[in-house]
């Protein structure tokens, strides 16, 4: 029988993998540039790279950090991505079960990569916060809980919850203070959480937002009212961590 020492590191492994198929997605989406169709290139001198350059962390370490041939550097988003989904195996491998660890690497490894293209370019793509949805649906009807209907009340109540706030907020200071996404990504993630651990997603994602602009403001860095934080990145955390939570309990 597989035990959490077995599934841990395997799904660890598979995370480099994924993140590096992620960090392609996350610097390729916004372009309009498909992951999934071309092989991978250097950023800089747009050189094809073989596949001893395209092993997770190992590549960027044997080459130093560059590109073999113009010298450029290897942006930092990709070995950080393949770590970060490393991380996100290890530790959905240690849910109770196997299916619940396979599927806790596949929520994680989805957050991971809304929360990467927040964080960058303040996205949250309609069509990966849909997927994310329709995973955690298809869990239900793989006997993982929390029921069916309990995951499609969850997404009605995130965006319903969300978006009352955007437009509240709207009204009252005349300007934006929540993306169009971020509620449609609340209402995904409750596809897979179901609706009873909405508000503790949403307290949890304000207290890092929250922790997060303090950490700013003692390294110095003034935050105009303007100044848009990525809030759907602090969500997507929130979500795994409340995921590992409710599923050790």
């Amino acid at each position: 029988m597989a035990t959490p020492y077995m599934i841990a590191p395997a799904l660890g492994l598979v995370g480099l993998l994924i993140g590096s198929h992620i960090a392609v997605l996350v610097v390729r989406w916004p372009d309009c540039i498909s992951a999934l169709t071309g092989r991978s290139r250097c950023d800089s001198c747009q050189r094809q790279l073989a596949s001893m350059e395209l092993i997770p962390i190992a590549s960027t370490v044997l080459l130093r950090g560059h590109c073999r041939t113009c010298h450029a550097p290897i942006p930092a988003l990709h070995w950080k991505i393949e770590l970060a989904a490393c991380a996100i195996g290890v530790l959905a491998g240690f849910a109770p079960s196997l299916s619940l660890a396979i599927a806790g690497a596949v929520f994680g490894w989805q957050l991971l990569a809304l929360a990467c293209l927040d964080i960058t370019r303040l996205l949250l793509p309609n069509a990966l916060n849909g997927i994310l949805a329709i995973t955690g649906l298809m869990c239900a009807t793989a006997g993982i809980d929390p029921p069916f209907i309990e995951r499609v009340i969850g997404a009605a109540i995130g965006i319903a919850s969300l978006a009352l706030v955007r437009l509240l907020y709207r009204q009252a200071r005349g300007r934006e203070g929540l993306g169009g996404g971020d509620p449609k990504l609340l209402g995904a993630i409750g596809c897979w959480t179901g609706w009873q651990h909405i508000p503790l997603l949403v307290f949890a994602g304000s207290i890092i937002g929250l922790t997060f602009v303090l950490l700013q403001r003692l390294r110095g860095v003034q935050m105009s009212a303007e100044h848009r934080l990525p809030f759907g990145a602090m969500l997507a955390t929130a979500a795994f961590l409340v995921w590992l939570v409710i599923t050790a309990t």
